[in-house]
């Protein structure tokens, strides 16, 4: 039996294929909202067939059925949007869940953008309290709890990942300096 690798390597000509009819695909508010060109339909299911021996499993709910009218035969563009967009996600949930997902605005690219957002936040909360504890340090004579309190939580900063964090550095800290709150409110104080 084929490696998971190779049946990745395997599918993802196909995968590239169905997302690449998807961009060329007109969305619904264009002009045209059907065809009548039975080679797309066709071309896109003969994919599904390749896609389908290849993974040993059945897509056949993603082909495209076209519709009769007294002419002729025609598909809604809509539909051919949406059977793709389904197998482009459930192909990447399968089989390409550790790359990046192929459309914006997928969870997994707005789970990364927060994470990025909360990066960034957590990095400027802790220079924030870097420049307070540089500003207030020299209020603090030698040898004072609050001085002493002010350079740990300094030189623990590069530890600390989120908000959190930072809260339970400056509480354990200052218990073990036997400080207050009144006295942490007094030491971060302008």
């Amino acid at each position: 039996m084929p490696s998971e690798q190779n049946n990745k390597e395997a599918i993802r000509p196909i995968y590239s294929f169905f997302q690449g009819c998807l961009s060329q695909t007109p969305n619904k508010d264009e002009r045209n909202r059907t065809t009548h060109s039975s080679d797309i339909w066709n071309m896109i299911n003969s994919k599904i067939e390749d896609l389908n021996n290849v993974t040993r499993q059945d897509f056949s709910l993603f082909k495209i059925n076209p519709k009769r009218s007294e002419h002729s035969e025609f598909v809604e563009i809509e539909t051919i949007r949406i059977k793709l967009g389904g197998l482009i996600s459930e192909l990447h949930g399968r089989y390409f869940f550790d790359e990046q997902a192929p459309f914006s605005g997928m969870p997994s690219t707005i789970i990364n953008q927060t994470q990025q957002q909360n990066q960034s936040v957590t990095v400027q909360m802790l220079l924030d309290v870097q420049s307070i504890i540089d500003k207030n340090l020299p209020k603090f004579g030698e040898g004072t709890k609050e001085k002493k309190f002010l350079q740990k939580v300094k030189s623990s900063l590069s530890t600390i990942k989120d908000a959190v964090g930072l809260i339970s550095l400056l509480t354990n800290i200052a218990k073990e300096f036997g400080l207050s709150i009144d006295d942490l409110k007094n030491i971060f104080s302008s």
